[in-house]
């Protein structure tokens, strides 16, 4: 009997969030359709996409339910990586004009 209890318990946790990631699906969808501005478009549609990944990282992947310091511990690790990503697109930018040594 507490088995069936639990179960509830984790649909009423995790429904929400399933609504909302739809809704944000939704909202992505009408934006890209309704909107033709391309400057307007990408930052919508990027602050969409960061909100939804947010919440599926949170909740699917039980990141809500850690410690604090974990999370906290993940935030400079993806710093550290865009950081490093951003050291190699002046790479590919070069190397897109067929110029592997110019500066």
């Amino acid at each position: 009997m507490a088995a069936a209890g639990s179960s509830k318990n984790v649909i009423a946790k995790y429904l929400p969030v399933y609504g909302i990631l739809l809704l944000i699906a939704a909202m992505e969808f009408f934006v890209a359709f309704r909107i033709t501005n391309i400057q307007a478009l990408l930052p919508m549609l990027l602050g969409l996409a960061i909100c939804s990944g947010a919440l599926a990282l949170l909740y699917f992947m039980h990141l809500v339910d850690e410690r604090r310091s974990l999370f906290l511990s993940l935030i400079p690790a993806t710093i550290f990586v865009l950081i490093m990503m951003n050291m190699i697109w002046s790479d590919s930018y070069r190397l897109l004009h067929m110029k592997p040594f110019a500066h």
